[in-house]
C-alpha cells in the first residue's frame, strides 16, 4: 500500500491524485488506520488478524463495470461519498486496485491510500472515508466482518459529528 496527500485538484477521481507527499505508516496509525501486505498464500495471517480482531465473518465483493451493469456509476458514487461506518471496517484486496481516501482528523485534509492485491486494510469505526476503483476499474475484495456481512455508512453531515461512534473514535486520538 501506498499513502500520499490527496492533491483536491479536479478531475476524474479515479486518477491518482497523488500531490507527491507521501504519508508515513506511523501517521497512518495515529488515526487509527493500519495495513499490511499479506501474499495470498499466508492466509493464516489474515485469518490471525480477524480471529484477533472478532471477526468470523466474510465476504467476497467484486466491483467492475460488467459485473454492476447499469448500477455501475451509482454504485461508485455512493462509494466515494463522504461517510463513515459504526463498526470497523476490514477489506483484503485479491486482485485489482482502488484507492480508500481518509480524513486527516487534525487538518481534515484527504490522505489517499493506494491498495493492490494483497493488501489488507483496517479502518477504524468512525473515521471519515470514502473509496474509488482507480482507472484498471476493477476491485475484487474480500470483506471481513463480525456479524453477518453488511455495509452500512453514514454520510457525513452535522449529524455525524456528534455521532457517539464519531466521538469515541476521535476520544481514542486524544481529540476533546
Amino acid at each position: 500500500m501506498r499513502a500520499f496527500y490527496f492533491d483536491n485538484i479536479p478531475g476524474d477521481q479515479r486518477l491518482p491524485h497523488d500531490s507527491g507527499i507521501p504519508v508515513s505508516d506511523e501517521l497512518l496509525k495515529s488515526i487509527g488506520v493500519l495495513h499490511w501486505h499479506i501474499p495470498a498464500s499466508q492466509q493464516d495471517q489474515i485469518n490471525a488478524i480477524a480471529e484477533e480482531r472478532h471477526c468470523n465473518n466474510r465476504d467476497i465483493v467484486s466491483v467492475t463495470k460488467e459485473g454492476l451493469g447499469d448500477a455501475y456509476e451509482a454504485t461508485l458514487k455512493i462509494f466515494y461519498d463522504e461517510h463513515m461506518h459504526e463498526k470497523e471496517e476490514i477489506r483484503y484486496v485479491l486482485e485489482g486496485s482502488g484507492f480508500f481516501d481518509v480524513r486527516e482528523h487534525s487538518s481534515d485534509v484527504w490522505i489517499r491510500c493506494y491498495l493492490t492485491a494483497g493488501d489488507l486494510f483496517i479502518l477504524p469505526a468512525g473515521i471519515y472515508h470514502r473509496f474509488t476503483l482507480d482507472e484498471n476499474d476493477m476491485i475484487k475484495a474480500m470483506r471481513i466482518f463480525w456479524d453477518e456481512p453488511k455495509w452500512i455508512h453514514v454520510h457525513r453531515d452535522s449529524s455525524t459529528d456528534v455521532n457517539p461512534i464519531r466521538v469515541n473514535y476521535l476520544k481514542a486520538l486524544g481529540v476533546n
